[in-house]
């Protein structure tokens, strides 16, 4: 058997992966899209409904590497198997909930559920494949993500609109009914367990390095989420007629999925001495638009180049702090597999913000050049991070 190829085996756990991240990011970023309708149904206003999806990422990102440390020694098979099953509970409970703390505890469990699952679906993804395999395969799981944003979000917002918003939990109900039937017959069950403190595993935390690999794809996405948080405003003042919005948010979606494919090519070599550039790339392209917008086909342009850079971090820096992990603390991958996820939110808060900050205080296309600003202070941590990288290989 050649070991440095994928098996048809391998293939299905990538698909059983991928389609387990499909399934939680539809859940996840759903509620963005049927906010109106569950607050004209619990009779509370858009602002109070709009805590649910604050409440969903704050928790993520402070549960999961807590909950990460503290299961590290569970059996991963059966631990997946079990947040599958809590995870089609907690959506089964969405469906009849009748108010608005009900809904908010459902979605603070959901959320723990929801990034544990994601770090272990990483943990997987990188345990069993071919080492060369590893990037390939981590960037079909976070396929799913692109995919929900794509297909899932807008079918559960049709089925709102049809059904009302229960409706759409009974929806990812259904969907991870189906995530846990191919798990329960395609997951291994010879996974890695491994039995750390608490304190142990967050001795990662303080190790330099990791914390460095940590503000990298937090400020890759930041930049990116500066802009978009307000690409709607942005493409009305483009003269972007309001019928045609929704489909260039498609569009915008559906190149996404390109970022993801080239994620997978470039984290297969050298792939933080890529990001170098990448992230410089991403600068020129979110200041771009400070000028291409002014004309619509190429503001358009300019958007879609946005999309085909916002995930080109991903695969690259996951592997980055596994890889790191392994180095620094072996006992601590499962921690370090769930960093990625979380700094991808802390991303998405702070570039929101710094964009609202900035939108709020004068010119809306301000937001492009605090974008850039931003991709270039990614850069920069990159290529101190590479050099750093080098530095070790001399010594070793």
């Amino acid at each position: 058997m050649d070991h440095t190829q994928l098996s048809k085996r391998h293939w299905l756990l990538i698909l059983t992966l991928a389609l387990l991240t499909f399934v939680l990011g539809t859940s996840e970023f759903v509620i963005v899209g049927i906010l109106t309708d569950i607050s004209s149904s619990l009779h509370m206003t858009n602002a109070k409904a709009g805590t649910l999806v604050s409440a969903f990422a704050i928790t993520f990102a402070i549960a999961t590497p807590l909950v990460m440390s503290a299961t590290s020694h569970f059996p991963k098979r059966k631990w997946m198997l079990f947040l599958i099953g809590s995870f089609i509970a907690l959506n089964a409970l969405c469906v009849i909930s009748t108010s608005y703390i009900m809904l908010l505890i459902l979605r603070v469990m959901t959320a723990i559920v929801t990034g544990v699952l994601i770090s272990l679906a990483m943990i997987v993804a990188s345990e069993t494949m071919p080492i060369n395999k590893r990037s390939l395969a981590i960037s079909f799981v976070f396929g799913g993500f692109t995919l929900a944003n794509v297909v899932g979000v807008p079918i559960g917002i049709v089925i709102a609109e049809w059904f009302g918003w229960n409706a759409t939990f009974m929806l990812t109900t259904l969907l991870g009914g189906l995530a846990f039937a191919a798990s329960f017959f395609v997951l291994p069950t010879r996974l890695s367990q491994v039995r750390s403190s608490i304190r142990d595993q967050f001795s990662l935390m303080i190790q330099p390095r990791i914390l460095i690999a940590f503000f990298i794809p937090a400020l890759g996405f930041g930049a990116t989420y500066a802009v978009f948080t307000y690409l709607v405003p942005i493409l009305k003042g483009m003269g972007a007629p309001n019928n045609s919005i929704s489909l260039i948010l498609f569009g915008y979606g559906f190149l996404s999925i390109f970022s993801n494919i080239l994620a997978g090519k470039i984290a297969t070599h050298n792939a933080i001495g890529r990001l170098r550039f990448v992230f410089l790339a991403q600068a020129i392209v979110l200041t771009s638009l400070f000028w291409t917008t002014n004309h619509f086909i190429l503001g358009l342009a300019n958007i879609g180049l946005m999309s085909l850079m916002a995930i080109l971090l991903t695969t690259s820096t996951q592997l980055y702090l596994i890889d790191l992990a392994e180095i620094y603390k072996p006992d601590a991958k499962g921690l370090a597999a769930s960093l990625m996820p979380v700094a991808s939110n802390v991303g998405i808060a702070f570039g929101s913000a710094l964009g609202g900050i900035v939108y709020h205080q004068g010119n809306l296309m301000n937001v492009t050049w605090v974008g850039g600003i931003v991709a270039v202070g990614a850069s920069l941590l990159t290529f101190f991070s590479y050099h750093l990288d080098l530095k070790q290989k001399k010594t070793a």
